[in-house]
């Protein structure tokens, strides 16, 4: 695949790379919409709430795995080759549940389908962080959540649309369209360039300056950002081969503890806020709101839009705004609404033995009109505070936080507690439902509670920074980020730097060959 033209457009790159994003999004609506049909039900014989948990929190289960199993692939094949080896794992469990017979199929699919998807949500924002600019990155990072709010909102649209089949299709057809995302990136990989980090881990430097001149400097080797970056990795790697190994024990080593703590609560937090596990069963909340059948389909649908829409803000100004001051906002305004939610439910609901017709996981039923109305309203807050906040930087901060030695490694290990929470969620959230109904609500706004305090006491600011300098926030700062000063980037004067040696010949034309020789280290 080296040997085909690359793709020169950052932006381009990095929109293929999430569309690992893309097929987790599919996956999360495409159950939202099937599992209250009746065909759903009656081919898999009514599965009761923890049996429908199960089902759904098995590609969660293999995501967990395929996360933890992409650190290996990352190292050794590079970020790359690790989405080809998701997308034809992909292939192959949407392929078996197009065919599903049974219930155990279906979990087994689902698990291959999750084993594909750990690699590429593990892999995607890695290679997007490693080939982006400081000023780029925190937008092109949330690209990743976008790409998963317009797999929700498409899938589910199909689903919905299947939904009025009279046939197994309805489940099938959605199932097996979800494989279209895999074989477009399978096209575009061979022409998607390598991460210019991971090549220079293999000192295959000349091929980096390459990759980071197409993509920033028109080709040019010789551009002043090209020799600052270069530059700053070269640094970085020399200093890393030289004290530190990369073995698994490294991550837990005192000097990265924190910076790997930051980066798996920051994934811990995003699932325990609710969200996912809401989305998932969106259905369910409807319908204890008063709302069923096509109403409740439709409903959902909405929130939806909310999601796609709401990520917009994040793309604009994401590289503007502090992350700190983002996830701090986001956490309190969720907290604020699922006490709210909670609150409505438990004054103007009331238990429902056995559950509604048709659905025995929903227990509790709102009364007032007026209520129902301000639950809904509430779940669509509560997706328009998360969609520009936790949604995008929940992929952003991990990626950005961790040294270049251990990244694959520790983002792997933080993408497998994000699946982790995932699948715990999932599979515990219909027993919720059945057995505490609204509280569940006031967990969750728990979570988001503790989740603003533990930023503001432990996460430091990253915003406009390099990936080499925020190594240098967590090398050199206190453990507690509250009391930290803002240091602005060094990186334009390292450009500005460059372009003086460039002007007094310090650099020349054999730049990519130095590079090939002398930088490796």
């Amino acid at each position: 695949m080296d040997k085909v033209p690359k793709l020169s457009n950052v932006y381009i790159v990095s929109g293929l790379a999430t569309i690992g994003g893309l097929i987790q999004g599919f996956d999360v609506s495409s159950m939202s919409a099937i599992i209250g049909t009746d065909q759903y039900k009656s081919y898999f014989h009514k599965p009761n709430p923890v049996a429908q948990g199960g089902i759904t929190a098995s590609m969660a289960g293999g995501s967990l795995l395929g996360s933890l199993f992409s650190s290996w692939t990352s190292d050794r094949y590079g970020r790359r080759d690790s989405l080809f080896i998701a997308c034809i794992l992909w292939l192959i469990g949407s392929t078996l549940m197009c065919a599903v017979q049974n219930v155990a199929m279906l979990i087994v699919s689902r698990i291959i389908n999750g084993f594909a998807v750990g690699i590429l949500t593990s892999q995607g924002p890695i290679l997007i962080a490693e080939i982006s600019l400081p000023h780029q990155r925190g937008r092109l990072l949330s690209l990743q959540q976008w790409m998963i709010t317009w797999g929700i909102l498409i899938m589910y649209f199909i689903s919905y649309g299947s939904s009025f089949m009279s046939t197994n299709a309805v489940f099938r057809l959605p199932w097996g369209l979800q494989m279209i995302p895999a074989i477009v990136l399978l096209a575009f990989l061979p022409l998607m360039p390598r991460s210019p980090r991971w090549l220079a881990t293999q000192d295959r430097w000349e091929e980096a300056v390459e990759i980071l001149a197409r993509l920033h400097a028109n080709g040019d080797t010789l551009d002043p950002i090209v020799i600052a970056q270069t530059a700053e990795i070269r640094d970085k790697i020399e200093f890393e081969r030289q004290y530190q190994s990369t073995s698994w024990m490294e991550v837990f080593n005192s000097r990265n503890i924190i910076r790997v703590h930051c980066g798996i609560f920051t994934h811990i937090w995003s699932q325990l806020s609710g969200t996912n596990a809401m989305m998932y069963y969106i259905v369910y909340i409807f319908q204890m709101a008063g709302l069923n059948g096509n109403n409740a389909l439709l409903s959902a649908t909405i929130q939806y839009v909310i999601n796609v829409v709401m990520t917009l803000p994040a793309l604009i100004f994401i590289d503007r705004l502090p992350r700190r001051r983002l996830f701090i906002a986001g956490a309190l305004g969720m907290a604020v609404l699922q006490f709210t939610q909670a609150g409505i439910m438990a004054s103007y609901g009331e238990l429902v033995p056995g559950g509604l017709k048709g659905s025995p996981t929903v227990t509790w039923r709102v009364t007032n009109g007026k209520a129902s109305k301000a639950v809904i309203a509430c779940s669509y807050l509560f997706i328009a505070v998360y969609a520009p906040t936790w949604g995008p930087l929940g992929w952003a901060y991990p990626p950005e936080i961790i040294p270049l030695y251990i990244r694959s490694k520790s983002v792997s290990l933080a993408t497998f507690f994000n699946w982790a929470c995932n699948f715990a969620l999932t599979f515990f959230t219909p027993p919720g439902f059945q057995n505490i109904q609204w509280k569940i609500y006031c967990v969750f706004g728990t979570f988001c509670t503790v989740a603003a305090f533990h930023v503001f006491l432990l996460f430091p600011e990253t915003c406009g920074k390099s990936l080499e300098e925020i190594d240098e926030v967590f090398n050199n700062q206190s453990i507690w980020a509250y009391k930290s000063k803002h240091v602005p980037s060094r990186l334009a004067a390292d450009i500005e730097q460059a372009k003086e040696d460039l002007s007094s010949g310090k650099v020349g034309k054999g730049h990519s060959e130095v590079a090939k020789t002398e930088y490796s280290g």
